[in-house]
């Protein structure tokens, strides 16, 4: 058995973690066992099933440039008592090149670095994130990412035409297909007969752009007032989005979800899924909601890649609320039976039992350098 070293920010219930989980429970672990470092204290959504499949969770010294050194130490450390640790692969996006670096210090052979997105937000750490997004590629044996777009923003073209890989945010698609009867209980418990839901799943960031959800939402309202939106996620911006629902007059007609452990379940209860993000690498939502059967609506931002079915609109968000709205209605009048969304993501390559053994091979081949 080898052991793959999987360098995350923290273990929570988001999309790389999902797309990371989704991969851990369908390799063979008796052949290929992952272990975590992980770069913030709060314990992950995710930790304990970790530990129940025989991971390892590892916190970190921290992404702080004076704790550099020790973070270099640290990660030796770690591969030095275990030589079943062949593989180093980082998901924090620029800064993986600490534990990347580190693996290359302690001889690891193989250090891949993994893209997730197409833009870094401009926070406090920018300056100090662009510096380890250039010399990223350099840490690293292998380029890795979600699709085209991530991997040309992080890696380059000419890096990413020549070494690249895509992995595929795969899931586990019959759990998510279309189902009457939880539809049905969905909407009773939820008092949504008669209801079209509007339907969004993400944390409450900036770049998921809840602002702009809520505004197209209140367009949509004025064409369906017998509609409500669903929020599903946490984050740092949920009050405000709850103060400007309120401020907007819709409070009432908003539900904030919260962490949900079956989201497969509320993709049943949504007519439409709503993703106006500022930016995205390959969203694993828009799959999920995909194999669900719904119609979708993308900004421009989120990746061409993720169309996957033909009922997936992409619109500029330069375009105003009315357009948006105009969309949706759309979608809802010409809706195509929502049965055929597991087959079209099956077809498109997302399917997590084929991926995960791609995945499981690559990990082992790899692991002979």
């Amino acid at each position: 058995m080898i052991r793959i070293l999987q360098s995350v920010s923290n273990m929570d219930r988001a999309g790389l973690e999902t797309m990371l989980m989704n991969y851990y429970r369908h390799i063979d672990r008796t052949k290929v066992q992952f272990d975590f470092i992980v770069n913030k204290p709060k314990p992950g959504n995710y930790d304990e099933e970790i530990k129940l499949m025989g991971g390892r969770i590892f916190l970190s010294p921290g992404l702080s440039p004076l704790r550099y050194p020790k973070y270099l130490r640290f990660v030796r450390e770690i591969v030095e008592k275990d030589d079943r640790i062949k593989i180093v692969h980082a998901h924090n996006e620029a800064m993986g090149f600490y534990a990347l670096s580190g693996a290359k210090k302690a001889g690891v052979k193989v250090r891949i670095a993994h893209a997730h997105n197409t833009q870094i937000i401009r926070d406090y750490k920018w300056p100090l994130k662009m510096i380890c997004k250039r010399l990223l590629p350099l840490a690293a044996t292998d380029l890795w990412g979600c699709g085209r777009d991530a991997g040309i923003y992080y890696f380059g073209k000419k890096r990413w035409e020549e070494r690249g890989v895509t992995i595929r945010n795969a899931i586990e698609t019959d759990k998510f297909a279309f189902n009457t009867a939880v539809r049905d209980e969905m909407r009773k418990k939820y008092d949504l007969k008669g209801k079209k839901v509007l339907g969004h799943v993400g944390r409450f960031n900036l770049q998921k752009n809840h602002n702009r959800l809520l505004e197209i939402f209140v367009a949509y309202q004025k064409r369906n007032p017998e509609s409500v939106l669903v929020l599903v996620g946490e984050g740092e911006l949920e009050s405000e989005i709850r103060e400007k629902a309120e401020k907007f007059g819709v409070a009432n007609k908003v539900i904030f979800a919260g962490l949900q452990q079956n989201v497969n379940e509320w993709y049943q209860m949504m007519d439409v899924f709503l993703l106006p993000s500022l930016f995205e690498g390959l969203p694993v939502v828009g799959v999920e909601a995909q194999a669900a059967g719904l119609p979708c609506v993308f900004s421009d931002r989120v990746t061409d890649e993720v169309a996957l079915s033909d009922q997936v609109i992409r619109l500029s968000l330069e375009e105003g609320d009315e357009k948006w709205a105009e969309a949706i209605e759309y979608l809802i009048l010409h809706k195509k039976d929502r049965k055929r969304g597991e087959t079209v993501v099956k077809q498109a390559g997302y399917d997590i039992v084929i991926e995960a053994k791609r995945l499981q091979n690559l990990y082992l081949s790899m692991s002979e350098r």
